[in-house]
């Protein structure tokens, strides 16, 4: 399989990041969750939150790469209908925002007090903007909207991945899994990404 992607399918590099992004948001989000339920005596009180800021860290650390690899790579053409292909670019486009915004708020959150986050046990970060008025709560509020927006946001594209796979019968699920199907690019219209 090729590391770059092409007109036809994904490259291994943007399979690896969509599917490990995936992974972490998903399993941020249900830990999150969770972990807002726990009382203090619970014996994950402090080990899910610290897990969940390490795992939020993974995922700002491959954000920017992310979007630098889509940037430099030609994306495949994406399938379906005008207004899907449409949809699909903003879409996309909507992930970026609102994983950066979680990431930010999540940030804030945590270093609301002054304290760094500490990485797996492997470094801290810095709390660089910390101390302003109920910091923690409005920081908090909006991560939670973000997070669920953006949970919903996952969903509705697994839907829309599965809708394209079983009823279009169109490789656009394929070629997220694999090296999918070849199919003629100049077969296709396509809406570009600007």
């Amino acid at each position: 399989m090729p590391l770059r992607n092409d007109p036809k399918r994904y490259g291994l590099v943007s399979i690896l990041l969509h599917w490990t992004m995936a992974a972490l948001i998903i399993g941020l989000f249900f830990l999150g969750e969770y972990m807002v339920d726990l009382d203090y005596y619970h014996p994950w009180y402090q080990k899910a939150p610290d897990l969940h800021r390490s795992l939020g860290f993974l995922v700002a650390a491959l954000l920017l790469p992310r979007w630098i690899w889509r940037l430099i790579n030609p994306l495949p053409v994406i399938e379906g209908k005008p207004w899907e292909q449409r949809t699909a670019v903003w879409v996309h486009r909507l992930f970026y925002v609102l994983i950066a915004g979680a990431v930010i708020s999540g940030y804030l959150i945590s270093t609301a007090d002054g304290q760094g986050i500490d990485v797996f046990g492997w470094f801290d970060i810095p709390a660089v903007f910390y101390g302003a008025e109920n910091q923690e709560d409005i920081a908090g509020e909006l991560h939670e909207v973000l997070t669920h927006i953006l949970f919903l946001l996952a969903l509705l594209h697994g839907l829309a991945a599965l809708k394209h796979h079983f009823i279009d019968r169109d490789p656009t699920l394929r070629r997220m899994l694999g090296p999918g199907e070849r199919r003629s690019p100049s077969s296709l219209t396509n809406v570009t990404e600007e």
